[in-house]
């Protein structure tokens, strides 16, 4: 076996700006508390793919564990500046206010089918304005 890699062969995709809505919850389930949010839109710009994110068509549920471990389960759609629709979808984990996350990516168009091809890596973080990622593919 060789010598563990110390260093991820990536290239930036985009920074995506999510804006959320009003967080729902339900408290006290069998896993622990669920933290719904909305997607309302956003914005996506990058070296690989500029664009908005399509209004409501996501959501991030959070998962919170009685140890106050939190998990991410996100998706939502980008219409690209030239008209292509993108699919993605990511689950990751939030710690101290950060998130990191392995985001797929899904598209019959033509011109972005290579995203089909790779796994992705973001991080991100949220604040008052909304929820900012930098997403990378793992070459």
């Amino acid at each position: 076996m060789s010598e563990a890699t110390t260093t991820l062969p990536v290239e930036h995709l985009f920074t995506v700006h999510l804006d959320v809505g009003t967080p729902t919850y339900v408290k006290d389930g069998p896993e622990g508390t669920k933290l719904m949010v909305a997607i309302t839109g956003g914005t996506v710009k990058g070296p690989k793919v500029n664009g908005t994110v399509q209004p409501y068509s996501g959501g991030d549920w959070v998962s919170i564990g009685t140890g106050g471990a939190m998990r991410i389960d996100v998706r939502l759609t980008i219409d690209t500046d030239d008209g292509a629709a993108i699919f993605v979808s990511y689950r990751g984990v939030l710690n101290g206010g950060r998130a990191v996350c392995g985001p797929l990516f899904e598209t019959g168009d033509e011109r972005y089918r290579w995203l089909n091809q790779y796994q992705g890596v973001g991080i991100g973080s949220a604040s008052a304005e909304g929820v900012d990622y930098e997403f990378y593919a793992v070459l």
